[in-house]
């Protein structure tokens, strides 16, 4: 195996575990993060006040954990409705297969 073939695969194996990783983070499910990005596009959350009202409204209305769940979100630069999106949504594509 060639240098530079070693060292695709290790780059590859790491990019693996940090998906890995950021899946395990998760405080809800694959189906319930997608229904909160498909929920906050509708809402045009690019409207956005600068708070995380839409996210916390779409939270309760589930009977989800906002405190835990936003402040996950917050760790991940999601400090607004326009940020979750922008943000979180993107860290998660792969994750999500969109």
């Amino acid at each position: 195996m060639s240098n530079k073939d070693r060292k695709r695969e290790l780059k590859a194996a790491f990019k693996a575990k940090e998906l890995e990783t950021l899946e395990a983070s998760m405080p809800l499910s694959k189906e319930e993060l997608r229904g909160l990005f498909d929920y906050l596009d509708n809402e045009e959350a690019s409207c956005c006040d600068h708070t995380a009202k839409k996210t916390l409204s779409y939270l309760r209305s589930r009977s989800l954990d906002p405190e835990r769940i936003v402040l996950w979100l917050q760790e991940l630069g999601g400090y607004c409705d326009c940020e979750v999106l922008a943000n979180v949504e993107e860290k998660f594509e792969k994750i999500l297969g969109k």
